[in-house]
C-alpha cells in the first residue's frame, strides 16, 4: 500500500499526498479493500482552508508512529467536504448524533462497509483532561473492533437506520398539483422578518451569539422583503442594513483588497477565521449589489455598499480567478510570518509596518491610531485593519490615498496558499454575483470573467448530458453534480443571460434543469445526490450509513441548499418561459418552508428570497427592438429593478428566439425599442422610455 492522494483534483487531498498515512480517496474501492482486510475504515473528513486541519495533519497525519498505527489497523480515507458534501453531511450527522457536536476535522470510524461506529473532531497528539491523544483513540478503536465486534456492528447499525430515518424524513415530494397560498406565504414572510428581529444582535450587528457567521442567504431575503410594501418592508430594510454595515466596517472585511473571511470567533466581528471562500463571497457581492440596487438606508449608504461590493468583486478576480476561466475555491486561514505559518499572518499589520509602508508619516501615523494598532511596549503586536464604525470623510479620504501603497506593500508577503479546484455550484454563484454587479455597480468590465466563468462551467464540467461537480487544471473529473451543483449553474447562467441578452446562457440553463429535474426527482421526492440515471451515485459507504435511504439536506447555511437553488432557477424559467411544470416544481419546494420555518428563519434564508420572488410574480420584462444605447438603457432600468426575481429577456423583433417571453413582441413603428411588462399571466401596454417602465415596475399590484 502507499499514500495515493498525489493528483487529486483537491488541494486538500493533495496536502496529504506525502503523509506518512496511507491514504485514498473516498469511494467503493477503498471500503472493499476495509472488507478484504476484516478492519475498519478510518474516515478524515475537511478542507484545504481549514485551520484545525492543518494543526491536526502536522500533529498526528505526518507523525511516523502515529501512521504506522493507522496503516497496521485500517483503510484510511481522506474526504474534501467541499468536493464531497453528500458524505461529509452523512458522517458529520453521524458524529452530532454521537457526540452533541461536530466540526472539521472530522473523524470517524466505520465498518467496512461505511457503517459509522465511532466519531469525533480534532484529536490532540497528548491527551488533555476530558480529551484523549489520538492514537489512544486509535488504540481503543481497533481493540474494540477486535475484542467486542458484535456490539460494535450493533451501534453501527443502529445508527444508520437513526440516520436513514433522519435524511428520509427530510424528503421534500414535488407535486404537479402545488400551488401556494398567497396570504399564508405572506405571514409566513412577515414572520420570518418578526423572528429574525428577535435574535438580532443589536449591539454588534447580525444575528445569535459568537462564532458569528456571514448570514448571507439570510440577507438576500431581507433584502428582497425590503423592496416591498408589506408592513414589515422597513424592519427588514434595517436589519439587512446594520448586519451589512457591521460586517463591511469589521475585521471580517478586507480593507485593503476586498472579500470576507469565512467567519468572526468574536460576536463583535473583530477577530476573524482568516479563510476566505468563494461562496461567502459570491453571495455577498450579489447582496451588496442588490442593496445597492434597494437604494441603501442611513445605517448603511448605498455608496459605502457600492465601495464594499466592488473592492470583493475585485479581489474575486485577482485572487480567485484562474487563467482558464472559472474561480478557486478559497484561500487558506493560515499564512508565513516571520517564519512560522501563523493564521492570518497575510493580513494582520504591526503600527511600524503599516507607517513604514506609507509615504506620509504624519497619514501613516494617523490611519495606524485609526485601526488601533499599538504603541509601546506592545507596539510589536499585529492586528487586522479594521475601525467598527463608519469612517468620517477626512478618514476615508485618508484611507483611499493610501490604500493601493498598503495593498502593494502586503502583497510582498507570502499569500496564503489557493484550492485551485473549481466546484461547478460555487462558480455558478460566482456567475450571477458578477452579472448582477456589472449593472448594479456600473462596472460592465465585471461581465467578462462572469462569462468566462460559465464557459469554463459549459465546456469543460458539462457533456451535454450530465455535469461534472469540480474540475483541476482545465480538466473535471470525480463524481457526477449534486443538486446544488445543478441549480447553482442554472441560477448562473439565467443571471448571465439577463445581463447579457446571450441565449446560449438561457439554452443551458434549461438544459441543466431538464436533467435535473429528471436525475433528483424520484417516485415523486428530491433528493441531493442523482437518483436516475448511470451515476445515481451516492457511493455504496453513504448509502450504508444511511442504511440505504436517500438524504436531502433542505437547510441553508453559509450558502443556499441545492433545492432551495432549485427553486428559485425553476421559477426563473418558468417567468422566461411560461412552463407550469417548473413553476408547480418551485411552488412544492417552497411548500416545505413550515416545516423549515420551526427551526428558525436562518434554516430558511434563500428559499425565504424565493417565496418573495414568487409572491412578487416575478414580474416579466422583455424588451425589443432598438440597439445600442437605446435599448440599453431600457435593459439597465429593469436590471435596477428591486423588485424580487424579476427576469429580463433581450431580443429582436421578428427574430425566432428560444425564450418564449420574446414570442411575437413587436419593435415600435419606428423601429426603437419597446419594453413589455409582464405580471401574473398577464401583458401590460409597451413603454419606450426608461421612465416609464420604471414606473410600470414600480406600479402596485
Amino acid at each position: 500500500m502507499s499514500n495515493r492522494l498525489a493528483g487529486q483534483a483537491s488541494a486538500y487531498l493533495r496536502q496529504h499526498a506525502e503523509n506518512p498515512v496511507h491514504w485514498q480517496p473516498f469511494g467503493d474501492d477503498a471500503f472493499a479493500e476495509a472488507a478484504r482486510r476484516n478492519v475498519p475504515v478510518f474516515l478524515s473528513i475537511g478542507y484545504a482552508a481549514c485551520h484545525w486541519c492543518h494543526v491536526m495533519a502536522h500533529e498526528s497525519f505526518e507523525d511516523p508512529a502515529a501512521a504506522e498505527q493507522l496503516n497496521a489497523g485500517f483503510v484510511c480515507v481522506k474526504v474534501d467536504r467541499e468536493e464531497r458534501p453528500d458524505v461529509d453531511s452523512v458522517y458529520m450527522a453521524a458524529c452530532q448524533a454521537m457526540t452533541g457536536q461536530g466540526g472539521w476535522p472530522l473523524s470517524v470510524f466505520t465498518l467496512p462497509d461505511g457503517r459509522a461506529f465511532y466519531a469525533g473532531t480534532y484529536f490532540p497528539p497528548a491527551p488533555r483532561p476530558g480529551q484523549p491523544s489520538f492514537r489512544q483513540v486509535l488504540t481503543a478503536v481497533a481493540e474494540a473492533w477486535r475484542d467486542r465486534r458484535e456490539a460494535v456492528e450493533r451501534q453501527a447499525g443502529a445508527l444508520a437506520d437513526a440516520l436513514g430515518g433522519l435524511f428520509s424524513d427530510q424528503l421534500l415530494g414535488i407535486g404537479a398539483d402545488s400551488g401556494h397560498d398567497g396570504a399564508a406565504l405572506t405571514s409566513a414572510v412577515g414572520d420570518a422578518v418578526a423572528a429574525l428581529a428577535r435574535t438580532e444582535d443589536r449591539s454588534h450587528g447580525g444575528f445569535g451569539a459568537a462564532p458569528k457567521f456571514p448570514p448571507s442567504p439570510v440577507l438576500e431575503f431581507l433584502v428582497r422583503h425590503a423592496a416591498g410594501t408589506a408592513p414589515t418592508a422597513e424592519d427588514a430594510r434595517g436589519l439587512a442594513g446594520r448586519s451589512l454595515a457591521a460586517m463591511c466596517r469589521s475585521a471580517l472585511f478586507d480593507v485593503l483588497g476586498g472579500g470576507f473571511a469565512r467567519y468572526s470567533v468574536t460576536a463583535d466581528w473583530s477577530l476573524p477565521h482568516y479563510e476566505k471562500m468563494l461562496y461567502d463571497n459570491a453571495q455577498l457581492l450579489r447582496v451588496l449589489a442588490h442593496w445597492v440596487r434597494l437604494g441603501g438606508s442611513d445605517e448603511f449608504p448605498a455608496d459605502e455598499a457600492r465601495e464594499a461590493a466592488s473592492l470583493t468583486a475585485d479581489w474575486m478576480v485577482r485572487e480567485l480567478g484562474l487563467p482558464d476561466g472559472g474561480f478557486a475555491s478559497s484561500l487558506d486561514a493560515d499564512s508565513e510570518r516571520n517564519g512560522h505559518r501563523v493564521e492570518g499572518g497575510y493580513y494582520v499589520w504591526t503600527r511600524r509596518e503599516l507607517t513604514d509602508a506609507v509615504e506620509d508619516p504624519d497619514d501613516g501615523g494617523r490611519l495606524a491610531s485609526l485601526f488601533g494598532l499599538p504603541l509601546g511596549e506592545h507596539a510589536s503586536a499585529a492586528a487586522p485593519l479594521h475601525v467598527g464604525r463608519a469612517l468620517t470623510a477626512e478618514e476615508h479620504a485618508r484611507l483611499a490615498r493610501h490604500r493601493d501603497a498598503l495593498h502593494a506593500a502586503r502583497t510582498l508577503r507570502t499569500p496564503p496558499d489557493r484550492d485551485e479546484k473549481v466546484v461547478a455550484g460555487w462558480n455558478g454563484l460566482a456567475v450571477a454575483a458578477l452579472a448582477d454587479a456589472a449593472w448594479a455597480l456600473g462596472r460592465p468590465g465585471l461581465i467578462g470573467p462572469a462569462r468566462a466563468a460559465a464557459t469554463l462551467l459549459q465546456g469543460t464540467h458539462w457533456d451535454g448530458a450530465r455535469l461534472l461537480r469540480v474540475s483541476h487544471g482545465g480538466t473535471a473529473g470525480g463524481i457526477e453534480g449534486l443538486l446544488a451543483d445543478y441549480a447553482g449553474c442554472a441560477e448562473g447562467a439565467l443571471a448571465l443571460y439577463a445581463a447579457t441578452g446571450e441565449e446560449q446562457w438561457y439554452a443551458w440553463a434549461e438544459d441543466l434543469l431538464a436533467v435535473a429535474e429528471d436525475r433528483f426527482i424520484a417516485d415523486g421526492l428530491l433528493s441531493d445526490a442523482a437518483a436516475t440515471g448511470p451515476a445515481a451515485q451516492s457511493a455504496a459507504g453513504v448509502r450504508a450509513a444511511l442504511a440505504g435511504a436517500r438524504s436531502l439536506d433542505p437547510h441553508d447555511a453559509e450558502a443556499p441548499s441545492g433545492a432551495s437553488l432549485l427553486a428559485g432557477a425553476m421559477l426563473s424559467h418558468a417567468a422566461y418561459s411560461g412552463s407550469a411544470g417548473h413553476r408547480a416544481v418551485a411552488e412544492s419546494i417552497v411548500g416545505g418552508l413550515p416545516r423549515l420555518m420551526a427551526q428558525g428563519p436562518r434554516s430558511a434564508g434563500w428559499l425565504l428570497a424565493v417565496a418573495e420572488a414568487l409572491l412578487a410574480g416575478p414580474a416579466e420584462v422583455a424588451i425589443v427592438g432598438g440597439a445600442g444605447e437605446e435599448r440599453g438603457r431600457l435593459q439597465a432600468e429593469a436590471l435596477a429593478s428591486p423588485a424580487p426575481g424579476t427576469v429580463v429577456a433581450v431580443g429582436e423583433p421578428g427574430v425566432p428566439s428560444r425564450v418564449p417571453l420574446l414570442a411575437d413582441r413587436p419593435a415600435a413603428p419606428d423601429g426603437g425599442p419597446l419594453a413589455y411588462v409582464c405580471l401574473d399571466f398577464a401583458c401590460r401596454l409597451p413603454v419606450g422610455t426608461p421612465c416609464g417602465l420604471h414606473q410600470e415596475l414600480a406600479a402596485p399590484r
